[in-house]
């Protein structure tokens, strides 16, 4: 089953399970009655990424998973991936093969990272820098990991 047909489909089905009538929901997303029609039945391709978003939203779905199942990725996205091409290549190459949990953990730490001091920052990426390849996820300081794990 291509990508029109499953975004249609699942769409459609979550439509229904709300009880939205096709032209009130159409009208309710900015596009045509015809045209929703069309793609949930795998007629047309998934539409533009404001109208994916907007149906996410008018279903309560996750904007992000909406726009995957329509083989599309956030435009904000971009801008993040330029900043650090080969970096988030590699990072997201590596993070492919880490269970949904395991990435939820990466991300508790990005975040924390992110939202650090300028001094705790510098700190945490200079021991990174200085060989610490690997840093645990228990007893972190104001969650930013503290400190090298033992490699087996």
């Amino acid at each position: 089953m291509g990508t029109n047909a499953k975004f249609g489909r699942r769409v459609r089905a979550l439509r229904l399970e709300r009880g939205l009538g096709l032209r009130r929901f159409a009208r309710d997303v900015g596009i045509s009655p015809t045209y929703l029609s069309k793609i949930e039945r795998g007629e047309f391709p998934p539409p533009a990424e404001d109208k994916v978003v907007a149906i996410a939203d008018a279903l309560g779905q996750d904007q992000d998973e909406l726009l995957a199942l329509a083989g599309r990725v956030a435009s904000d996205l971009e801008g993040v991936i330029l900043r650090h091409p080969r970096e988030l290549a590699v990072f997201l190459r590596a993070a492919g093969a880490l269970s949904a949990a395991e990435i939820r953990a990466l991300t508790r730490t990005a975040r924390a990272v992110a939202a650090a001091s300028p001094e705790e920052r510098e700190r945490w990426s200079a021991e990174v820098a200085a060989g610490a390849p690997e840093y645990r996820m228990s007893g972190p300081r104001n969650g930013i990991p503290s400190g090298p794990m033992e490699l087996s």
